[in-house]
């Protein structure tokens, strides 16, 4: 009998299968991103159009370093990085034509006003993509994207970094913060968190923000739309395990539960190239150990004080790996005060709303992640205090508390959260000792 019978369907069981099957194969990480950065070219009910951002002043860094320096809790160490020009682009939904229908031969900014002239809201979505901070692209997220635009009516900006007030010479006007949805999946979901946590800090500093040749207020989104979002890169929940079997993301490795038991660390299993390991090494791909429990890595580590005065938060994921952070995030900002959607579909594996997008569970998921974004911006998101628990088929929903939705304390997450990346800080002051030795060599 199949460990996920009842929970998943074959279909979904074999679309877990094939996607775990793919990411078993540990080839070089630099292969891997260009695998995932290819673009299919545009096609089908889309529109987009492709921008670059200028480099901006380096005010703009200067005020990510002092929130992140404001939330330290030890002696965490990051590396600065240099400000620099983004690309991005604008999707949209385009009517009237079929999938296999090739994009129209416009300049970029012709299919920009193409863009607005088909969407009518006054809202505007500012996506981030997943792929655990090293993979994947706007390019790979298209097809949900522009799907998420005709249900909304808005046009999506996809791109890796945000600004309200855009630079001299932009396509678009300037958006009030008040229209705009931060949303994303997985590491692009923890990026929206991390990037409200990041403007509540500096709300708090009552600062502004030197950005193109004028001072810009730091205001608050409408919302924050989250899909099974990263919230711990410790990945120290017990659900990372527990789910796992319904799940394509793999088990963590971590410390023995016996303290009698050393557990020695093991490096992320990509073939070398010069991209990973870095030099020095670290034990985590996006972040030097010591941060992983910062609340601008991990937003799990941020208190429910520190979420006080956010906008309305949207948290939807499946019975997956990352289920008890997306529910104790849920629980965190509730007891804020924040108003906060948050629905969990049985048997589902991570992001599967944007995956298996032809399944009634998917059209249940863009149902009330569009209906949010909606209600967003209108100001009418009303927190019940509950989780929406959608059953296998949805054939089954129930209505559980948030404060109950999750039986793992405040204290036990933080515990467990120290407790991994103390591990992972051994690992990475190991592996440092042996690539100095190797260098002397």
């Amino acid at each position: 009998m199949s460990p996920v019978k009842g929970k998943q369907d074959m279909r979904t069981e074999l679309t877990v299968a094939i996607i775990r099957s793919f990411m078993a194969t540990k080839a070089p990480l630099g292969k891997t991103q260009k695998q995932g950065i290819r673009d299919p070219g545009v096609k089908g009910p889309m529109w987009v159009s492709k921008v670059t951002l200028p480099q901006p002043e380096v005010d703009v860094r200067d005020a990510v370093l002092h929130a992140i320096e404001d939330l330290k809790t030890g002696d965490e160490i990051y590396d600065i990085p240099a400000t620099v020009a983004v690309e991005a682009e604008w999707t949209g939904y385009r009517a009237g034509v079929g999938k296999e229908t090739p994009e129209p031969d416009l300049s970029e900014e012709e299919k920009y006003y193409k863009l607005s002239e088909e969407s009518p809201s006054d809202m505007t979505i500012l996506y981030f993509h997943g792929g655990a901070y090293c993979l994947l692209d706007p390019c790979s997220h298209r097809v949900p994207v522009a799907h998420l635009s005709h249900l909304t009516g808005a046009p999506v900006f996809s791109h890796t970094s945000h600004s309200y007030t855009p630079p001299s010479g932009s396509l678009h006007k300037a958006v009030p913060a008040s229209k705009i949805v931060f949303a994303g999946d997985s590491a692009g979901g923890n990026l929206s968190l991390v990037l409200l946590q990041t403007l509540l800090t500096l709300n708090r500093a009552s600062r502004t923000i030197r950005f193109h040749g004028e001072n810009v207020p730091i205001e608050l989104p409408a919302g924050v739309a989250t899909i099974s979002p990263w919230c711990d890169v410790t990945r120290s929940m017990p659900s990372t395990s527990s789910n796992a079997h319904l799940d394509y993301l793999e088990a963590p490795t971590g410390p023995s539960d016996d303290p009698a038991v050393k557990t020695p660390f093991t490096p992320l299993r990509f073939a070398p190239d010069d991209i990973w390991p870095t030099s020095p090494p670290r034990a985590d791909i996006y972040c030097n150990a010591s941060m992983l429990s910062h609340p601008l890595v991990s937003p799990l580590a941020a208190p429910a004080d520190l979420w006080k005065n956010a906008p309305p938060i949207w948290i939807s994921t499946g019975e997956e790996g990352l289920t008890d952070e997306s529910l104790i995030l849920a629980r965190r900002v509730y007891q804020a005060g924040v108003p906060v959607v948050a629905e969990m579909f049985e048997g589902m594996p991570h992001c599967h709303g944007i995956l298996m997008m032809d399944r009634p569970a998917s059209h249940r998921f863009f149902e009330g992640f569009a209906g949010f974004c909606r209600d967003a911006v209108a100001g009418r998101v009303l927190s019940t205090g509950y989780l929406t628990w959608l059953g296998f088929k949805l054939q089954l929903t129930k209505e559980i508390p948030i404060e109950k939705a999750s039986e793992i304390s405040d204290e036990q997450v933080e515990a467990l959260m120290q407790r991994m990346t103390a591990w992972k800080l051994e690992g990475e002051i190991e592996l440092r000792k042996q690539w100095r030795a190797t260098a002397r060599l």
